[in-house]
């Protein structure tokens, strides 16, 4: 046996805890702990014990982290055994638990608006207090769709602590960047985007001092009309939880808690607090559960939160089933469990179902907001032999198992400077990458800087003089920490490109009382811009995605009418052959014109870098190389659940109810299977370059359906321009009731002009998305479907010109 625990030992044993500042697995770091109370306890010298600090200075962002000991650790941890650094983190949760008093526990069970103790500055919305007695910090919570949500450190002047919805709502919160929406990520095709977008929001959740970040959103866009659609990554399971895994890796890299919402079928917002939508069990697996099945395997995720709707007759707060039996039993869930603001209705039902912190805790009757785990509803159940102290204590555990896991107990609360000078250039790159070119005729764009002289800038304000940052209120909200309006964005790239050119901008005004000015300066132009768009927000849906169906604008509360199709008609007839219309949109938009123009780019939500980003697309700095993560419909109502029952809902009982009667057909599978012709297609987009992908191999092509298949094509960029293509690989199943075809696997290709690479791509059948399996809902798993599936590969979800077969012989 060894005298002595050497230094390199120490080291590598702390390797094991903190290696890549990634989370390890509980097994390993079990194994250390070992090793290190086997050792350290009877063979450390304590001269040496502080030169090395444990061997674990190094360990620093990420979950799991640990920091160096101290002598004041040292002595904490002898009054305070769960501060022990080098204990398991649910093995600190137990016995901070254990010392906690019944008063404690049921103040830790809820979230508070008010003042942060360690933060005097900060008013918040939602932290849950902490307990300096136990070294418990306070826990400090913010959204994140498209940036660290506002309203998390508001200034004392500007606070109601009477009010706790003065905190939902304040324009004087801290700013942090504006990062492109979540519909936009997703059309990257990239998981690289979505990496860049979950570093961002976890070191600036950092810079806040924030410890969970409510996001991403992992619901699908079911319906165009939705108001969150803009938050979320499209219209299908797959692509959505592939770009969640890789935003939730980023974020907890960042040793911040992700938190996968709104588990589950949180698909319109009209009426979703009080909704019940009745969902097939095989549909709910396949479509809506999936991307959180993928958050959970895969991403790791920590947190969850459940939504306001009910599903199948059960509040999902409330439904045991989907909380525990799925979400920990069939999947291993082992984080914690959060209400959505006011999603709690109960007590008993929702403790029992598997809700562990309910959110945001506070009670302001006068609005209709209830906290239930209030300590005298806790006490009268507990009375009632209703629930159980061991239901708070697992509850806490698994909180703070995470908080522990993560390092929240072991850093202190305190914020620093945000980089705004580099978030915002990865927020212009991200924007550069998510752009979607829908049409190019004649190879109008990019406009050439070289001849161009003149440029008219067109639209309403909204789109046309302001950055557009996700818009009007809710969750998305955010503080940009600056923005970059069309015209100053078109000027700084002309400047860049070495160009003297006149940017002529012309906001027309909601009624088109000056749309005279906007025709005469199009038809005076060497080249027109027109910015147009469809705003959305949390809590509305929007009434149509005509382009004059109207925004609900969060300072009148009333929708408006922006009546752009006649000011784009009117400017189009002004140059029909030099103008380009930029589209800022939730989801996707009616474009009754686009006969007419040559040029569409579609830019969604770009974020507080916007005028620069639509600039360097225009003026081709950058060549765009997105996908439609949406189907665009041509005509008015072709899309799914276009019937009052299936959206917004019917009463039934005396409770609105909406029924998912198309099953698993939405998006592109809704109309593969009406046979409908859409405007442009799912994973669809132009670039200035072309590129053919060719040469398909499958491989097995006979397999069990356990050995994962490889797919591989060759992708060549033919034009003459740099750009990125995007390989993907369906599958249509064999047998009845499942869809033509869906989506399994996609990778974006960068190509110089002629480059020519062999991609690639792996379908593993044992992977959390399932792709060659079906949910068996009477033996509540999944299945391997046995047969011969087509294999079709292409650049859309309509240009599959490569196909082949695998057949499966379970």
């Amino acid at each position: 046996m060894k005298s002595m625990l050497m230094a390199d030992d120490t080291n590598n044993v702390a390797q094991q805890f903190c290696a890549g500042k990634k989370r390890i697995s509980l097994e390993k770091r079990a194994s250390a702990h070992k090793l290190f109370t086997k050792k350290w306890t009877v063979l450390i010298p304590a001269s040496l014990g502080l030169a090395l600090t444990f061997g674990l200075a190094a360990c620093s962002g990420g979950g799991d982290q640990i920091a160096a000991e101290t002598e004041m650790d040292r002595a904490l941890k002898m009054t305070h055994p769960w501060m022990d650094k080098l204990l398991l983190p649910e093995q600190r949760a137990t016995l901070l638990v254990s010392a906690m008093t019944l008063t404690q526990k049921q103040e830790q069970l809820i979230g508070q608006g008010g003042l942060v103790p360690e933060l005097p500055q900060c008013y918040g919305a939602r932290h849950v207090p902490g307990i300096p007695a136990l070294e418990i910090p306070t826990l400090r919570i913010t959204n994140g769709p498209v940036g660290v949500g506002q309203n998390d450190c508001v200034p004392a002047q500007y606070a109601d602590p009477t009010n706790p919805l003065t905190f939902l709502t304040s324009p004087h919160s801290a700013p942090a960047t504006a990062l492109p929406s979540g519909m936009a990520v997703a059309a990257s095709f990239d998981t690289a985007v979505a990496t860049q977008f979950g570093n961002v929001i976890g070191i600036e959740s950092n810079n806040l001092a924030l410890h969970v970040l409510e996001g991403p959103g992992l619901n699908l866009a079911r319906n165009p009309t939705l108001g969150r659609n803009f938050e979320y990554f499209g219209e299908d399971p797959l692509l959505t939880g592939t770009m969640g895994v890789a935003e939730i890796k980023a974020i907890q890299s960042h040793g911040v808690i992700a938190m996968a919402k709104h588990l589950v079928a949180n698909e319109q917002e009209t009426n979703r607090m009080t909704i019940n939508e009745n969902i097939d069990d095989k549909v709910l697996h396949e479509l809506y559960l999936l991307p959180f099945e993928m958050a959970v395997k895969d991403g790791e995720v920590a947190s969850v939160m459940c939504s306001y709707n009910s599903v199948n007759g059960y509040s999902m707060c409330e439904n045991k089933h989907i909380l525990t039996d799925v979400l920990r039993g069939q999947w291993g869930f082992t984080g914690y469990v959060q209400s959505d603001f006011f999603a709690s209705h109960s007590v008993v039902a929702t403790m029992l179902a598997g809700l562990d912190h309910e959110m945001p805790g506070v009670s302001f009757p006068a609005a209709g907001i209830i906290s239930y785990w209030t300590a005298d509803n806790l006490n009268a159940a507990l009375a009632a032999k209703q629930i159980a102290v061991s239901n708070i204590d697992t509850a806490l555990t698994r909180r703070y198992t995470q908080m522990f896991k993560f390092g929240i107990f072991d850093r202190p609360v305190a914020q620093t400077p945000i980089d705004q000078a580099g978030d915002g250039a990865i927020a212009r790159s991200m924007g550069e990458q998510t752009a979607v070119l829908l049409k190019n005729a004649n190879s109008l764009l990019p406009f050439d800087a070289k001849t161009v002289k003149t440029v008219a800038l067109i639209g309403k304000a909204t789109y046309a003089d302001t950055a557009v940052t996700g818009c009007c209120g809710g969750s998305s909200d955010v503080i940009p920490l600056y923005s970059v309006k069309p015209l100053q964005g078109m000027q700084n790239t002309l400047a860049q490109l070495g160009s003297s050119a006149t940017v002529n901008l012309v906001v027309v005004a909601e009624d088109n009382s000056n749309l005279a000015a906007a025709v005469d300066a199009a038809s005076k132009a060497d080249v027109v811009v027109i910015m147009a768009g469809t705003l959305a927000e949390e809590g509305q849906d929007r009434p149509s995605i005509s382009l004059d169906g109207g925004d609900y604008m969060n300072t009148t509360k009333t929708y408006i009418n922006h009546n752009q199709n006649a000011m784009i008609t009117a400017v189009i007839a002004a140059n029909p052959t030099k103008t380009a219309v930029v589209l800022k949109d939730n989801a996707s938009a009616l474009l009754p014109w686009i006969d007419q123009v040559p040029a569409v780019l579609e830019v969604w939500f770009p974020g507080q870098e916007d005028g620069n980003i639509v600039a360097n697309l225009l003026f081709g700095t950058v060549n765009p190389s997105g996908k439609l993560p949406v189907t665009f419909p041509k005509n008015d109502g072709d899309w799914p659940a276009n019937t009052p029952a299936q959206f917004p809902g019917v009463p039934v009982n005396g409770k609105s109810t909406v029924t998912y009667s198309e099953g698993l057909n939405i998006g592109y599978r809704w109309y593969d299977a009406q046979a409908i012709a859409p405007l442009f297609e799912f994973g669809y987009g132009l670039s200035y370059t072309t590129f053919t992908v060719a040469n398909l191999t499958v491989s097995p092509q006979v397999t069990d359906g356990t050995t994962p298949i490889t797919v591989t094509v060759d992708v060549q960029n033919t034009g003459s321009r740099d750009g990125a293509e995007v390989p993907q690989v369906y599958l249509g199943l064999p047998g009845t009731g499942e869809p033509t075809k869906r989506l399994v696997a996609f990778k974006k290709v960068a190509l110089k002009a002629g480059e020519k690479k062999t991609v690639s791509i792996t379908i593993d059948p044992k992977a959390s998305s399932h792709p060659l399996s079906v949910w068996d809902s009477s033996a509540q798993q999944w299945s391997i479907v046995s047969g011969q599936f087509k294999v079709l590969v292409g650049n859309s979800s309509r240009n599959l010109n490569l196909n082949s077969t695998i057949t499966v012989n379970k």
